[in-house]
C-alpha cells in the first residue's frame, strides 16, 4: 500500500550546519498527491482529498467531494516553493505541478536523508502540507476523523525504517474523543507527537474541558502536544480591516499575523487551568516565531501577578513558571532576541525549525541559524541545536543509523 514517489528535481543548493548533533523541530514533508485515496478507510474513499484539475488546467483541492474555495487556481504548485521568486506566475501556469514543483527531499525518505546529510541534521521532526489545508473547510466530524487517520497511517510507514525521521500525528478537535482514540493508535505505529490546529468549527478554546481526554491521553502517552498553524475559516480572522477587497492587500500584516490563532489557543490553556490538570502534559507551540513569547510571559505574569483578574484564574503558579517547566517554542532561524530569551526563560525551552520546504520563510535558514546560534553562549549552543527537541520527543543521543 505504500506510495511511490519517484524524485522530481535535483538536489538544490545546500550549505551546513556549523554545530554538530542539529535536530529539524518542525520540518514538513509533501504528501502523495493520492495518499488520502490509498491510505483512508474505504466507506470515505469516494469524499477522499485529492488533487484534481480545473477548467483552466490550474490544480486545486477536492475536499469531501467538494472544490476548495481556499487551495485552488494552481495554488498546490506553490507548496513546495521555498525560495521561489514569483508564487504568482507559478500558480498561473498549468505546466508547474504539484508533483513537478516538488523540491528534492519533500517526498521521497531517501532523498530527505540526503538532504539531512548535506545540511549536517541528524534528525528531522516531521509535519504535514497538505494536511494544514483542509480543516479550514472540512466540517464534518466524521470525515475529518478519517482523514487524520488516513494521513497518520501514511507517516508512520513512511518513516518506519529511517529513525532520522520523525512522524508526529495530526488530529482533529472535531471530535475530541474520537481524537484521543486516533492519537492512541498513531503512537502506537510510531508517531512521537501529535498536532492540532489553532481552531474548532465550534469555536472552542483548546484550553475548554471537552479537550481533557486529549490532554490526558497526550500526558498518558508522554508525547509532546503541539499548536501548529493552519488555514482557517474566515470568521476568525474578524472584520477589523473590512471586506477581502482591502485585506487581499496586507501582505505583510497577514504574514506577521499568521500564527495569531496559535497564541490566543495557547493562552487559553492558562484561563482553563490545563497546566495543572495535567501535571506532566507538554504543550509545543510551533511556526509561530519565539520572540513574542517575552512579552507574553511579561504581561500575563503581571495580569495574574498583580491584579483582580489573578484571583479569578485557575492557576496555582504563575504563567513563565509552567513555560519553564513545560513548554517548549519552536523559533525561527533569523529571529536575533532568542539568546536573550533563553537566557532569561532558560535555554532548554527553545527549539529552531527550518519549515522547509513551504514559501514562506527563508530558503537562507542554514546561513541564519549558524549566526543565531553564535550569538549563543558556547555552553548552550548543543541544546539549542537538538539537545532540547531530543529531550521534549524522547530521542537518541547522536546521529541515528
Amino acid at each position: 500500500m505504500a506510495v511511490v514517489v519517484e524524485a522530481q528535481k535535483p538536489m538544490h543548493e545546500t550549505h551546513r550546519i556549523e554545530v554538530d548533533g542539529a535536530v529539524d523541530a518542525d520540518a514538513h514533508i509533501l504528501e502523495p498527491p493520492d495518499l488520502w485515496e490509498n491510505y483512508i478507510d474505504p466507506e470515505y474513499r469516494d469524499r477522499a482529498l485529492r488533487i484534481r484539475t480545473d477548467e483552466n488546467g490550474l490544480e486545486e483541492l477536492e475536499i469531501a467531494g467538494k472544490r476548495s474555495k481556499m487551495s485552488k487556481g494552481g495554488f498546490p504548485s506553490t507548496l513546495g516553493a521555498m525560495g521561489y521568486p514569483d508564487l504568482g506566475q507559478l500558480q498561473r501556469d498549468p505546466e508547474r505541478t504539484y508533483l513537478r514543483e516538488s523540491p528534492y527531499g519533500a517526498m521521497h525518505s531517501g532523498e530527505r536523508i540526503e538532504l539531512l546529510d548535506a545540511e549536517n541534521i541528524d534528525i528531522a521532526i516531521l509535519y504535514t502540507t497538505v494536511g494544514l489545508l483542509w480543516e479550514a473547510e472540512l466540517e464534518d466530524p466524521e470525515l475529518s476523523q478519517a482523514y487524520t487517520k488516513a494521513y497518520n497511517r501514511w507517516i508512520c510507514e513512511f518513516a518506519a525504517d529511517e529513525p532520522r525521521l520523525v512522524p508526529t500525528a495530526h488530529i482533529s478537535l472535531s471530535d475530541p474523543a474520537a481524537a484521543a482514540a486516533e492519537m492512541q493508535r498513531a503512537v502506537g505505529e510510531g508517531a512521537k507527537g501529535v498536532y492540532v490546529c489553532p481552531f474548532t468549527h465550534d469555536a472552542k478554546p483548546l484550553g475548554h474541558p471537552d479537550h481533557d481526554i486529549v490532554f490526558a491521553t497526550a500526558q498518558d502517552l508522554d508525547v509532546p502536544f503541539a499548536i501548529h498553524p493552519t488555514f482557517e475559516p474566515q470568521w476568525t480572522k474578524g472584520e477589523r480591516m473590512g471586506d477581502w477587497q482591502n485585506v487581499k492587500q496586507l501582505r505583510l500584516l497577514a504574514s506577521v499575523t499568521a500564527s495569531d490563532g496559535v497564541r490566543h489557543q495557547f493562552t487559553s490553556l492558562f484561563d482553563y487551568g490545563v497546566f495543572d490538570q495535567f501535571p506532566k502534559l507538554k504543550v509545543l507551540v510551533l511556526e509561530s516565531g519565539g520572540g513574542w513569547i517575552g512579552y507574553w510571559l511579561d504581561r500575563i505574569d503581571a495580569v495574574y501577578g498583580h491584579t483582580f483578574i489573578g484571583d479569578r484564574v485557575p492557576l496555582k503558579h504563575k504563567p513563565s513558571d509552567y513555560f519553564r517547566d513545560r513548554i517548549w517554542i519552536s523559533c525561527d532561524p533569523d529571529e536575533r532576541t532568542i539568546p536573550a530569551l533563553a537566557e532569561r526563560f532558560g535555554v532548554d525551552r527553545f527549539l529552531w525549525a527550518s519549515d522547509f520546504p513551504h514559501a514562506d520563510h527563508t530558503p537562507d535558514y542554514v546561513h541564519d541559524l549558524n549566526t543565531l546560534v553564535s550569538m549563543f553562549p558556547e555552553q548552550d549552543r548543543a541544546a539549542f541545536i537538538g539537545d532540547n527537541a531530543r529531550q521534549l520527543f524522547n530521542l537518541p543521543a547522536g546521529r541515528p543509523s
